[in-house]
């Protein structure tokens, strides 16, 4: 007899750490490593140049672990510090996690309350769109959680040291389109999620209310916008009996 928890039932069920779920975690993050190697080592060369040490620039990565907001840290980095500039610019990069953390919150009934908030720090835009992805027909187990998301900040705080070490070496990715590795990656996994003409409807308000801040306004604005008109699209165009049109 089958005894794999549905996902309906994972909440009343227990969920074990199993090797096939890590390995399936693994597999599907494992493009992505691949992607944040370059743009890690991107971001340890630019902070050298910008006064960081080695080792700091590591921390930063080990501790921060948001690539987008790092960069924009980069972009006002001066002396003496913009405390203040460098927590307003980061919350907004990042006021996106607490829309992931809504819409993956309810599929994580098999982690513990101390699981998800350790698990919670390694959220990345990829390890929730594969974990969404994942939740449409299995559960979400923290072997999996393990396996998607936990393994990727030693990828990016490795690259980001080895970058930092190479300095002017690393060369731009941008130069060989490298930079776009991620974007492509993302695109790939939206296209996951397409249900019909309400799928089309959100990316496409939140992609142009994204474009449009970033020309009009900047960085880092262009995020919680696109989020934001991204949320209002979807409502608009849901469909009041449940299915995507």
């Amino acid at each position: 007899m089958d005894t794999t928890p549905s996902i309906d039932g994972a909440a009343d069920a227990p969920i074990h750490l199993t090797g096939s779920d890590f390995a399936d975690g693994l597999r599907d993050i494992a493009p992505v490593m691949i992607a944040a190697l370059p743009i890690g080592g991107l971001f340890g060369a630019v902070s050298v140049a910008k006064g960081l040490s080695i080792a700091e620039a590591g921390l930063m990565s080990l501790m921060v672990f948001a690539g987008g907001a790092q960069f924009a840290a980069m972009e006002l980095w001066t002396w003496p510090v913009p405390v203040a500039a460098l927590a307003f610019s980061t919350l907004l990069v990042n006021a996106r996690h607490i829309l992931m953390g809504a819409s993956l919150g309810p599929k994580l009934a098999g982690f513990s309350r101390g699981g998800r908030l350790l698990g919670s720090f390694c959220l990345t835009d990829e390890a929730w769109a594969l974990s969404e992805r994942r939740a449409m027909a299995r559960p979400v187990t923290p072997a999996y959680w393990l396996g998607v998301a936990c393994l990727l900040p030693i990828a990016w705080t490795g690259s980001t040291l080895l970058g930092a070490w190479l300095g002017t070496l690393l060369g731009d990715p941008a130069a060989v389109g490298a930079d776009f590795a991620f974007t492509a990656l993302f695109i790939g996994l939206i296209a996951g999620f397409w249900k019909g003409r309400a799928t089309g409807i959100t990316i496409a308000a939140s992609g142009a209310a994204a474009a449009l801040t970033y020309a009009l306004v900047g960085t880092p604005w262009h995020v919680a916008v696109g989020a934001f008109a991204g949320i209002a699209a979807a409502w608009l165009a849901a469909d009041p009996r449940g299915h995507d049109a």
